[in-house]
């Protein structure tokens, strides 16, 4: 069998394995159920609250929003993935075996990817009967959402990979996790992007929550809806162009970046980080 095929099915293997344990660990269940069970209460207690002239529900409206964000966050749990595994030594193990790396780095894009699935189908089915006025009566609207969703991975988990590889200690993911949250209140998330100012809509326009999002009400919203983005227009060309550039940059970097960190791994440098940690905790 070729070295690079084995690797590759190792990897799907490893993800598999950790994904059906993500499911009997109670933490981890834990993690899947807690936020999509608080977004759609807070979409329950919105579901009559309407917005504007044109009488669109917030809850409607916050339901497919949530779930383009729920897609982008798959690049923070990447990143916090890499960076713990690379802080105990795992990544140093895959690095000493044959193709390790590409196996390591498959495992964790099923892990994330597939967690990630498991997290929007526990939002959405119940989403779909709580939440009125959505536009699911097509094969076209579950096209686009499909669609959307492969493109948002593709653009956001390689993307985790190079962050989560740039630090070296756990503790450095605040310094991700601030930004984000910054990019999610400016992204049209959970009220139309807008009502924000033109040079803060150009900001979010810039990283792919905000397309993310789009891409997602545009396959669940009703046409009448487009009437609160920007231009009245799904901008489903631009969708495809940003969230495809930055799908472009994340696979260009990606295995650049891990290189490198891999060669930087060794043992001694493990250890030193283990001594950190126990530090900090005595």
């Amino acid at each position: 069998m070729n070295p690079t095929t084995a690797a590759v099915r190792a990897g799907w293997a490893r993800g598999l394995i950790e994904l059906r344990q993500s499911f009997t660990n109670g933490h981890d269940l834990f993690s899947h159920l807690f936020w999509p069970t608080l977004m759609l209460v807070v979409m329950y207690f919105m579901r009559d609250v309407t917005l504007g002239p044109g009488g669109l529900v917030l809850g409607t409206l916050l339901l497919p929003s949530v779930l383009g964000m729920n897609a982008a966050m798959g690049m923070v749990t990447m990143s916090q993935l890499l960076t713990a595994e690379r802080e105990d030594g795992t990544l140093l193990r895959a690095k000493a075996t044959p193709n390790g790396m590409l196996g390591y780095l498959v495992g964790k894009v099923v892990t994330v990817s597939g967690g990630l699935l498991a997290d929007l189908t526990i939002l959405l089915v119940p989403g779909l009967i709580i939440i009125d006025g959505l536009a699911i009566g097509s094969p076209g609207s579950w096209l686009t959402l499909a669609g959307v969703l492969v493109l948002g991975m593709v653009a956001t988990l390689p993307i985790g990979a190079v962050l989560g590889s740039v630090f070296t200690s756990a503790r450095g993911q605040g310094l991700i996790q601030l930004p984000i949250l910054g990019l999610i209140a400016i992204s049209g998330i959970f009220y139309p992007i807008t009502a924000l100012p033109e040079w803060l809509q150009w900001i979010a326009q810039a990283f792919p929550i905000y397309w993310l999002g789009l891409g997602m009400r545009s396959a669940l919203l009703p046409d009448g809806a487009v009437s609160v983005e920007i231009g009245q227009s799904w901008r489903h060309v631009e969708t495809v162009g940003v969230l495809g550039a930055w799908a472009v940059l994340g696979l260009v970097l990606a295995p650049i970046v891990l290189r490198r960190m891999a060669r930087r791994e060794s043992g001694s440098s493990v250890a030193e980080r283990r001594e950190q940690a126990l530090q900090r905790v005595g």
